[in-house]
Protein backbone atom coordinates (compact mmCIF):
# COMPACT_ATOMS: atom_id res chain seq x y z
CA UNK A 1 0.00 0.00 0.00
CA UNK A 2 2.06 2.90 -1.32
CA UNK A 3 -0.22 5.67 0.22
CA UNK A 4 1.21 4.57 3.43
CA UNK A 5 4.52 5.35 2.70
CA UNK A 6 6.17 8.81 3.55
CA UNK A 7 7.09 11.39 2.90
CA UNK A 8 3.99 12.93 1.65
CA UNK A 9 4.15 13.90 -2.27
CA UNK A 10 2.36 16.42 -4.22
CA UNK A 11 3.94 17.14 -7.89
CA UNK A 12 4.09 14.79 -10.72
CA UNK A 13 7.89 14.52 -10.26
CA UNK A 14 8.03 13.61 -6.45
CA UNK A 15 5.77 10.99 -7.11
CA UNK A 16 7.76 9.22 -9.22
CA UNK A 17 11.22 10.30 -7.78
CA UNK A 18 9.51 9.10 -4.35
CA UNK A 19 7.72 6.29 -6.14
CA UNK A 20 4.61 7.09 -3.76
CA UNK A 21 1.45 9.32 -3.54
CA UNK A 22 -2.54 9.52 -1.90
CA UNK A 23 -4.91 9.74 -4.77
CA UNK A 24 -4.05 13.23 -5.33
CA UNK A 25 -0.76 13.28 -5.99
CA UNK A 26 -1.07 10.57 -8.44
CA UNK A 27 -4.14 12.07 -10.36
CA UNK A 28 -1.16 15.10 -10.53
CA UNK A 29 1.30 12.46 -12.31
CA UNK A 30 -1.37 10.97 -14.46
CA UNK A 31 -2.22 14.83 -15.63
CA UNK A 32 1.15 15.62 -16.65
CA UNK A 33 2.03 12.16 -18.06
CA UNK A 34 -1.45 12.87 -20.26
CA UNK A 35 -0.88 16.52 -21.50
CA UNK A 36 2.44 15.79 -22.07
CA UNK A 37 1.01 13.40 -25.04
CA UNK A 38 -1.00 15.88 -26.25
CA UNK A 39 -4.47 14.06 -24.63
CA UNK A 40 -6.49 16.69 -22.92
CA UNK A 41 -6.93 15.96 -19.20
CA UNK A 42 -8.14 17.30 -15.79
CA UNK A 43 -9.09 17.20 -12.50
CA UNK A 44 -11.69 16.12 -10.59
CA UNK A 45 -13.28 15.01 -7.19
CA UNK A 46 -15.50 12.60 -5.37
CA UNK A 47 -16.69 13.23 -1.51
CA UNK A 48 -15.84 10.07 0.41
CA UNK A 49 -16.72 8.92 3.64
CA UNK A 50 -13.36 8.29 5.37
CA UNK A 51 -14.62 5.44 7.36
CA UNK A 52 -17.22 4.36 4.80
CA UNK A 53 -19.96 4.75 7.06
CA UNK A 54 -20.73 8.93 7.49
CA UNK A 55 -18.93 11.54 8.58
CA UNK A 56 -16.01 12.44 8.35
CA UNK A 57 -15.96 12.86 4.50
CA UNK A 58 -12.50 13.47 2.51
CA UNK A 59 -11.92 14.23 -1.49
CA UNK A 60 -11.06 11.97 -3.45
CA UNK A 61 -8.93 12.73 -6.54
CA UNK A 62 -9.99 11.80 -10.08
CA UNK A 63 -8.94 12.62 -13.51
CA UNK A 64 -11.03 13.71 -16.53
CA UNK A 65 -9.57 12.55 -20.02
CA UNK A 66 -11.27 14.11 -22.76
CA UNK A 67 -12.06 11.68 -25.16
CA UNK A 68 -13.20 12.82 -29.07
CA UNK A 69 -16.06 10.10 -29.16
CA UNK A 70 -17.20 10.43 -25.79
CA UNK A 71 -16.63 13.45 -23.97
CA UNK A 72 -15.06 14.12 -20.39
CA UNK A 73 -14.33 10.51 -19.24
CA UNK A 74 -13.19 10.20 -15.31
CA UNK A 75 -10.75 7.92 -14.67
CA UNK A 76 -9.43 6.84 -10.89
CA UNK A 77 -5.45 7.46 -10.90
CA UNK A 78 -4.75 5.36 -8.01
CA UNK A 79 -4.47 1.19 -8.60
CA UNK A 80 -6.16 -1.77 -8.17
CA UNK A 81 -6.21 -3.75 -5.41
CA UNK A 82 -8.06 -7.03 -3.99
CA UNK A 83 -11.26 -4.92 -3.30
CA UNK A 84 -10.80 -2.05 -6.08
CA UNK A 85 -11.45 -2.59 -9.50
CA UNK A 86 -11.22 0.63 -11.64
CA UNK A 87 -11.60 0.02 -15.13
CA UNK A 88 -11.07 2.06 -17.92
CA UNK A 89 -13.72 0.57 -20.73
CA UNK A 90 -15.34 4.11 -22.23
CA UNK A 91 -18.03 4.99 -22.34
CA UNK A 92 -18.26 3.54 -18.82
CA UNK A 93 -17.03 4.67 -16.33
CA UNK A 94 -15.92 2.52 -13.58
CA UNK A 95 -14.10 4.25 -10.68
CA UNK A 96 -12.58 2.99 -7.79
CA UNK A 97 -15.46 4.24 -5.87
CA UNK A 98 -19.02 5.12 -5.91
CA UNK A 99 -20.70 7.49 -3.63
CA UNK A 100 -23.21 5.93 -1.94
CA UNK A 101 -23.66 6.96 1.29
CA UNK A 102 -25.86 10.35 2.42
CA UNK A 103 -23.03 13.13 2.04
CA UNK A 104 -20.65 11.97 -0.02
CA UNK A 105 -20.91 12.78 -3.84
CA UNK A 106 -19.26 12.99 -7.35
CA UNK A 107 -18.62 16.13 -8.44
CA UNK A 108 -19.03 17.02 -12.24
CA UNK A 109 -16.45 19.94 -12.86
CA UNK A 110 -13.81 19.48 -14.35
CA UNK A 111 -10.71 21.84 -13.29
CA UNK A 112 -7.67 22.47 -15.22
CA UNK A 113 -5.69 22.55 -12.06
CA UNK A 114 -5.64 20.94 -8.75
CA UNK A 115 -7.62 22.39 -5.73
CA UNK A 116 -5.65 24.83 -3.87
CA UNK A 117 -6.88 22.87 -0.34
CA UNK A 118 -5.03 19.67 -2.00
CA UNK A 119 -2.09 21.18 -2.75
CA UNK A 120 -2.14 23.31 0.35
CA UNK A 121 -2.58 19.71 2.38
CA UNK A 122 -0.36 17.85 0.47
CA UNK A 123 2.85 20.48 1.09
CA UNK A 124 1.65 21.07 4.54
CA UNK A 125 2.33 17.49 6.17
CA UNK A 126 5.34 15.65 6.01
CA UNK A 127 3.73 12.31 7.07
CA UNK A 128 0.98 9.78 5.48
CA UNK A 129 -0.05 9.93 9.28
CA UNK A 130 -0.71 13.70 10.16
CA UNK A 131 -2.48 13.60 6.14
CA UNK A 132 -4.38 11.78 7.49
CA UNK A 133 -5.64 13.37 10.05
CA UNK A 134 -6.21 16.52 8.13
CA UNK A 135 -7.81 15.39 4.91
CA UNK A 136 -9.18 18.10 2.32
CA UNK A 137 -13.06 17.96 2.43
CA UNK A 138 -15.27 20.10 0.63
CA UNK A 139 -18.90 20.31 1.00
CA UNK A 140 -21.31 19.04 -1.42
CA UNK A 141 -23.51 21.72 -1.11
CA UNK A 142 -20.89 24.56 -2.43
CA UNK A 143 -18.96 22.98 -4.86
CA UNK A 144 -16.55 25.82 -4.49
CA UNK A 145 -13.22 24.63 -5.91
CA UNK A 146 -10.61 27.36 -4.34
Amino acid sequence: VDYKRNPVTCSASQVLKQRTGFCYAKSHLLAALLRANGIPTGFCYQRLSVNDNGAPYCLHGLNAIYLEQHGWYKVDPRGNNAHVDAQFIPPKEQLAYEPRLEGETDFNSVLSKPLDKIVKALNQHDTWEDLCKNLPDVSPQGESHT
